[in-house]
């Protein structure tokens, strides 16, 4: 008998304002472009349906959010076509990076027109919840291909499997972004096992850990204070490597009542309470050079000017809203 892959819900089509100004040139380092279906179809190894997210919805979310720049994450939803996330950064018109999937079949030639295309970093989805395994043969032939490039890999596993991973992840010899803060659970506290693996490996100078998923892990709901003290350990530890990220369209949620708000909710509980810190006058605009592939003095490929010019202005083009440590710049504690 042919299994069911069920609908799941779509984004809040509401977009409410979040409690203070975002500054110009933030990024939204983790978001998803899903279909239209009739011209980007779902694989068939999908563990759920989502209905279409297409980036005319995303970019509309961004622009009530004040949010200029953004990496179009590959969904699992897609299997292998990166299609819609390379034409969603050809039709973003310069706004949008992409960070892609590769398989066994990939070559360092599809990598080098990826990476002209738009693409920054490849992703690595072997969590649970989306199906994925992890194949280490798979992942160090696509190391290969991309060598000489300057991407990041992009991790997203289940964290009760961290404990195992963490050595292999410390040996990985390029920038590692994790996703949604490792997936630790907030009700094992703050000396859990697999927390205690995402900690010493935010301390490595290499490795950024995006906070984002705060929802998917909570669980008490907005404004996720069950999650609070791991992103301020996280913030204390390595506020430099943090990365805000909205996790738009919020794929996988069958219960409306849990469904986050890009805004109000998201934004504030995200930022603001995830952190412990008022935003009276803007946030940390933390500069991922090394994680976007963009060295001091490079032109970004699809703006035209260099990373300095535009940290002279505030606006690093390859910058990314994240958390600030206590106590320091335009941050206050509460």
């Amino acid at each position: 008998m042919k299994s069911v892959i069920p609908p799941c819900l779509g984004p809040d089509p509401e977009v409410s304002q979040p409690g203070w100004t975002v500054p110009p040139g933030a990024w939204d380092t983790h978001f998803h472009v899903l279909g239209p279906t009739s011209q980007y179809p779902y694989a068939a190894t999908r563990k759920y349906t989502p209905p279409d997210a297409p980036l005319d919805a995303c970019l509309a979310m961004h622009n009530a959010l004040g949010i200029d720049r953004g990496f179009v994450v590959h969904a699992n939803t897609h299997g292998f076509d990166n299609r819609v996330d390379i034409d969603a950064v050809t039709g973003s018109q310069g706004r949008y990076l992409a960070v892609v999937r590769l398989g066994e079949g990939t070559t360092a030639d599809e990598c080098r027109r990826l990476h002209a295309a738009g693409a920054r970093g490849v992703r690595f989805a072997f969590n649970p919840q989306h199906g994925g395994t992890l194949d280490k043969t798979v992942f160090s032939h696509v190391l290969e291909c991309i060598e000489g490039l300057g991407w990041f890999v992009n991790l997203h596993f289940d964290g009760a499997s961290l404990p195992g991973l963490e050595d292999w992840i410390a040996s990985i010899p390029a920038t590692v972004v994790i996703d949604h803060m490792g997936r630790i659970d907030p009700s094992l506290g703050l000396d859990q096992l697999p927390f205690q693996a995402l900690t010493r490996l935010a301390a490595r100078s290499n490795i950024w850990v995006k906070l984002t998923g705060a929802d998917r892990i909570s669980k008490v709901g907005p404004p996720y204070s069950d999650v609070v003290p791991f992103a301020r350990r996280l913030a204390d530890l390595a506020g430099d490597r943090l990365l805000w990220g909205s996790d738009w369209p919020h794929t996988g949620y069958f219960d409306a009542a849990r469904m986050p708000d890009p805004g109000k909710r998201h934004l504030d509980g995200k930022v603001a309470s995830l952190c412990g810190w008022r935003y009276d006058r803007g946030v940390h605009l933390c500069r991922p050079r090394r994680a976007s592939g963009l060295r001091r003095g490079q032109h970004c490929p699809d703006r035209g000017r260099s990373a300095d010019a535009g940290r002279q202005k505030g606006t690093d083009p390859h910058v990314a809203l994240a958390s600030r440590r206590r106590g320091t710049g335009r941050c206050r504690p509460r």
